[in-house]
Order: structure tokens, then sequence, then C-alpha cells
């Protein structure tokens, strides 16, 4: 078991950190950034992913939870068509990144407890991937696109933080 918290922890220190990219992405921000988010009174809400959808500033995924209130969180387009074959139940001729992701957590004896986006900060969303082995949970620092990608495939529930949801809900009908 030491040899798969060591790769565990390795993963964690090599994707936690990434450059930045473009302001108001859920790219992962700046440490400096990071240290300025003040600590909040969390108050999950479980949301749905109701699908990836285009827009002509780019693509976003659009999280709705139980009383009808919209989350929108830009994403890239390789994240897009990750969520949007997860979210039909479709697969690929060969895996994709979040394919490989949940293979690689399941053949270590890890669940995806939930994935929990606890944070907006900068136009930033924040979040994290709730993994359990036997009795221990770890919280692995990501972003959401990646952590709603991999949640969707391992059937596992996705929360936001009510602060969260407050700020960035939209009006959003069927049409």
């Amino acid at each position: 078991m030491a040899g798969e918290e060591d790769l565990l922890k390795r993963l964690n220190e090599q994707f936690g950190h990434e450059e930045p990219s473009k302001a108001g992405q859920d790219e992962e921000a700046r440490p400096e950034e990071s240290e300025s988010r003040s600590e909040r009174s969390l108050q999950e809400r479980e949301v749905k992913a109701v699908g990836v959808f285009e827009h002509p500033k780019g693509t976003f995924v659009l999280l709705r939870d139980n009383s009808g209130r919209a989350m929108p969180i830009w994403i890239g387009p390789a994240e897009g068509l990750s969520i949007s074959v997860a979210l039909e139940g479709q697969t690929t001729p060969r895996p994709l990144a979040h394919d490989l992701v949940t293979t690689l957590i399941e053949r270590f004896g890890v669940t995806v407890d939930g994935v929990l986006i606890d944070d907006l900060h900068n136009s930033t969303y924040y979040a994290k991937l709730n993994l359990r082995q036997d009795s221990e949970v770890m919280d692995i620092d990501c972003r959401p696109s990646d952590a709603i990608a991999v949640a969707l495939r391992a059937k596992a529930p996705i929360y936001v933080a009510e602060h969260v949801l407050e700020e960035s809900q939209v009006d959003w009908t069927e049409e």
C-alpha cells in the first residue's frame, strides 16, 4: 500500500503545480491567489451535469441543483468532449485521459466518493476529487472540468459549495 500512497502523492504534487492559463477559465490559479482565498462555510449542494454547450466565447458545462439553479463552468474543448462522452454513456475507440484516470483509480483499489467545487476566486473555480482507499480519505485538488469528467465515469456525486452556486448561478431555461 505504501507504493500506492507514494504514487498518489507524486501525482498530486506533479499535477498540483501546473501553470495557470487564461483568466476566466477553470484552470488552477497562481499560488499567491490560492493563499489569498478566504475560508468559507461550504454548505454543499448536490448538482447534476446537464450538458456541455458551445457558445461564441467557448465551451461550458452546465450544472443544476435540485431546485433548478443553474451554473455554467467554462471548460476547454477536450474536457467538453470527455464530459459529453460520459454524459451520453458513449465509449471511444481508445481511452480518453479521464478514462485512464478512472481506470488507475479503480486498479489501485480506490473509490471516488464525490467531487466538490468549493471555491470561485478571481473568475477561477476550484474543486477537489474526494477519494477513499479503505479507511483513508484523500482530497485531491483539481480543475472542476477534470473532477466532473472523472465523477461521471465513476458514477459519483458532484457537489457545489452554496456560496459558489449563489455567485455563479444564471437564468437557464430548456428550449
